[in-house]
């Protein structure tokens, strides 16, 4: 398999058009070779590529920032002498003198395949930025490690924030390179896109299913990112983010987790799987303890469940994160009505509205979660609704059959 960096990297011809531009990269940590290299590296050792200034994402070009509002500074690389800025920092959108450093932009980003991961609301920014300024923009694809299953609601018109770039389903199915043909085309841009496909992506091939299990090595794109395992649960776990519940940030299976000291993971889970047990399939769910060292709960035990998705114990088309986690909640609030589920505190920059309903695009899941007549039904059917309008919607967008 060849990522679009590698294609980049190995096929002069595609880099004709490069010729003679000013060339910058929006990259990070995980932006990486199959030897491992960094593709800002390796893109400056070419000698007919200028490089002039790169671009990082939320949690920094090359080095990791941890959580989220952590901001990172504009600098210089002590290696390539040239501007660094950071699209999250003082800006979130690239600026006009940060739009005047550069002809083409090339994006090689990970991304994890799921709505809330802000990397898909910078590449809309930078897409937007490029079509005002009239640059042109180069997304190398990538593999999404959760493959091409779609879940989760729609985000709804007037709910845009930076974890939320448009009405995406949580989990789109979509690589970087095809969710930017989704933005050009309903945002209705004119910019200049081209999207340097891999070579032998198969997203419905075992045991990965989206990411090339055993021939690629994983780098963390972001700090809490360590393993194809959390990108496979991430459009569900990511909801903890805007609970009271840890997600187990401060422990070595980040977004694996689920849990607080005040509760009792074995009464969850039973009431779980008497609400809702078609919403727990394609993966184990384990009572366990833990203890973060830092965030939610640091320092205290938390009985909780771990999300285990690796071999058998993981079924692709079966598993359903963001209903697990919904149902997860569903239950919490049944064992304990007064629970004080839902948490209250600046989220992405947002200080009015909800965490969990910008996680969500909208009211609709916590509204279900906290009407103790909803049923199991009444969330199945809004998702499925969306769903299957998203299906039809990126169809003509898939570069990978």
């Amino acid at each position: 398999m060849k990522l679009g960096i590698e294609r980049l990297l190995e096929e002069p011809a595609l880099r004709k058009p490069l010729a003679g531009r000013r060339v910058a990269l929006l990259a990070h940590p995980a932006s990486v070779t199959r030897n491992l290299a960094h593709s800002l590296d390796a893109l400056a050792a070419l000698p007919d590529i200028r490089i002039t200034a790169a671009f990082g994402p939320q949690h920094g070009l090359r080095g990791d920032k941890q959580d989220n509002m952590i901001e990172s500074p504009d600098y210089t690389d002590s290696i390539h002498g040239i501007p660094v800025y950071s699209l999250y920092g003082r800006v979130r959108r690239p600026t006009a003198e940060m739009m005047d450093s550069f002809d083409v932009l090339l994006v090689d980003l990970q991304d994890l395949g799921c709505r809330v991961y802000t990397f898909a609301t910078t590449l809309r920014y930078v897409l937007e930025a490029a079509a005002k300024h009239g640059k042109t923009v180069w997304v190398l694809d990538r593999p999404n490690p959760a493959g091409r299953p779609v879940e989760g609601t729609k985000l709804l018109g007037g709910w845009e924030s930076f974890v939320g770039a448009g009405p995406i389903p949580m989990r789109h199915g979509l690589t970087l390179g095809e969710l930017a043909s989704w933005f050009v085309r309903v945002l209705r841009l004119d910019v200049g896109l081209e999207v340097i496909a891999m070579e032998g992506w198969q997203p419905e091939a075992a045991p990965g299913y989206g990411w090339p299990l055993n021939e690629r090595a994983w780098v963390n794109p972001s700090p809490n990112a360590p393993n194809v395992g959390m990108a496979r649960c991430y459009a569900g776990t990511v909801m903890l983010e805007g609970t009271t519940l840890s997600e187990g940030r401060g422990t070595t299976r980040p977004l694996e987790l689920l849990g607080a000291p005040d509760i009792e993971a074995r009464a969850l889970l039973a009431t779980m799987q008497g609400l809702a047990p078609q919403w727990m399939r394609g993966c184990r769910l384990r009572p366990c303890w833990f203890e973060p060292t830092f965030h939610k709960h640091a320092g205290k035990l938390c009985s909780g469940l771990q999300i285990h998705v690796e071999g058998t114990a993981y079924d692709h088309g079966a598993f359903q994160p963001w209903r697990m986690l919904a149902l997860a909640f569903k239950a919490l609030r049944t064992l304990a009505p007064a629970y004080p589920l839902w948490r209250d505190f600046p989220y992405e920059y947002e200080h009015e509205r909800r965490a969990i309903d910008l996680i969500n695009g909208g009211g609709s899941l916590r509204e279900w979660v906290d009407d103790r007549a909803a049923s199991v039904s009444d969330l199945e059917a809004l998702a499925v609704s969306d769903e299957r309008a998203w299906r039809e919607e990126r169809e003509s967008l898939l570069l990978y059959r």
